[in-house]
């Protein structure tokens, strides 16, 4: 009887803090529209984010996205070849990127990369006590250190999705050129032409999506960290886990949303 009361007893706290976990982000979410648009605005530090966010992860994303480009050409030769249908390639591989890829594959990145750094790094500072430092000396943290990194994901995740995706579409372009020595024109023209504006305005609509959640979920576990050092860490890797699990959740209701103003 007393174990079957002690486990109620933790699934009912497991409940509370969830749900105290969803408000308080509500809250968060909340305060972030309230201080982004009053002064002072700090632009040197969000152009500072951006460049951090953004010049610090070109390599991975010019390597990631190429690759993506290349493998899935590969893997869809064989299928498309069986119809005879390879010159269908351009058209079928720009709606993968343009729709979903390029937009995903850079949010993935992101947040592995820079929600787990916005989680660090304020998460560390949240448990130096340099936060509560700061407001002594009468400087809003956050919206010095919060408003500034998700403006700057919210900014630079679009460019990154977009950049992603010409990229994606390059290493594509020369696996096909490799097979059937076809000019890039000649593949971007095939490529664009089942492509709407529809298409691109919901892939940076997405993109702008997802770079909001990334930078508010770091640096809402980032201000919420403690326990020390292995509080950090878990602020880090709770970052970038339900930050992806967002990520998707928002892909598939972005889609559902799309696909029903394009055929209705």
């Amino acid at each position: 009887m007393s174990h079957s009361k002690s486990r109620h007893h933790i699934f009912s706290q497991g409940i509370d803090q969830y749900f105290t976990d969803v408000y308080n982000a509500w809250q968060f979410v909340l305060r972030f529209f309230r201080e982004a648009f009053k002064p002072p605005f700090h632009f040197g530090e969000i152009i500072h984010q951006c460049y951090e966010i953004g010049c610090r992860s070109l390599a991975l994303i010019t390597l990631t996205g190429f690759v993506t480009g290349i493998v899935f050409t590969k893997q869809s030769r064989p299928s498309l070849a069986e119809f005879g249908a390879t010159s269908w390639l351009p058209s079928l591989i720009s709606i993968a990127i343009v729709r979903a890829l390029a937009s995903l594959v850079t949010s993935l990145i992101c947040s592995g990369k820079v929600g787990s750094s916005i989680g660090a790094e304020l998460g560390s500072m949240k448990v130096t006590e340099q936060i509560e430092a700061m407001e002594v000396s009468a400087i809003n943290p956050f919206k010095y250190l919060a408003v500034t990194r998700i403006l700057a994901t919210t900014i630079t995740v679009p460019i990154l999705g977009l950049y992603c995706g010409f990229v994606a579409l390059l290493g594509s372009y020369f696996n096909v050129h490799a097979h059937e020595d076809t000019s890039i024109i000649s593949f971007f023209e095939n490529g664009f032409s089942s492509i709407s504006f529809l298409d691109i305005y919901t892939s940076i609509f997405k993109s702008i999506i997802f770079g909001f959640t990334i930078g508010v979920i770091g640096c809402y576990k980032g201000f919420n960290a403690s326990g020390g050092t292995q509080g950090v860490g878990r602020a880090a890797n709770q970052a970038v886990v339900l930050s992806m699990f967002l990520v998707f959740i928002e892909e598939i209701v972005i889609v559902q949303v799309s696909n029903w103003i394009r055929y209705y």
